[in-house]
């Protein structure tokens, strides 16, 4: 009788039972749209509202997030599986992915980096109207006035700029053998006596740099004679 009673008891499913499998096929009100480049399955289906969500046990919402998530995922699979090539391979098989046009706007983890300040060079640039600040309509300088600080080295075979960044003015400073004439050579030799430690190279990059500082001494001191004649 206790047996008897026992076996009523048992549920009609056991543990070795399977789970019901849920259909492939998914159907929505509003179809998916896809990037598949980006392997993303869109969904323009509203949820439920808010007030909605919230006044269901989390269980329940869980399961329906769930169910919704598991739908955007297997419809990405048929619409991979139907669309995309797959070629077998001794590595095993492999799925051709189309090239993303850029359909889908991906989040940005981090914000947008924020644009640099211009430099000292640059500001100059700007206020004289040189280089890429220049009045061309293409955003540069005229080929002419380019041409003004280029000359032509015989030992490249190519024209390089006369000053500035790898400049012809400084090839002195970078070779390894320098020509002295004799009032360099005195020069050289009074250094060395004095044991200073000066050399033709680092005397010449002094008198470039004190050069460029007397330049911009002079332009600061027009700057300042204009805005003075402006303000009569």
């Amino acid at each position: 009788m206790t047996d008897t009673t026992t076996t009523d008891m048992l549920p009609a499913t056991t543990a070795s039972s399977k789970p019901e499998r849920l259909p492939i096929t998914v159907e929505k009100l509003t179809p998916y749209t896809y990037d598949l480049g980006h392997l993303t399955a869109t969904d323009s289906n509203p949820l439920p509202a808010t007030s909605t969500l919230l006044t269901q046990p989390t269980v329940q919402r869980n399961q329906m997030l769930q169910a919704i998530a598991r739908d955007g995922a297997q419809t990405l699979l048929n619409t991979l599986l139907s669309t995309c090539p797959i070629t077998s391979t001794p590595d095993g098989l492999i799925m051709t992915l189309p090239h993303s046009e850029n359909q889908s706007q991906l989040p940005r983890w981090k914000p947008l980096p924020k644009p640099k300040a211009p430099t000292k060079w640059e500001n100059f640039a700007r206020k004289k109207g040189i280089g890429k600040f220049g009045g061309n309509l293409k955003g540069g300088a005229a080929l002419e006035e380019r041409k003004k600080n280029l000359v032509y080295d015989e030992e490249k075979g190519e024209w390089v700029k006369k000053w500035g960044y790898k400049g012809k003015n400084k090839n002195e400073e970078s070779d390894w053998l320098v020509e002295l004439d004799e009032k360099r050579q005195n020069r050289e030799k009074e250094a060395a006596e004095e044991g200073s430690g000066k050399t033709v190279r680092a005397e010449g990059r002094r008198e470039r740099v004190e050069k460029m500082r007397r330049q911009e001494r002079k332009e600061r001191g027009n700057d300042r004679r204009a805005r003075k004649g402006g303000a009569k």
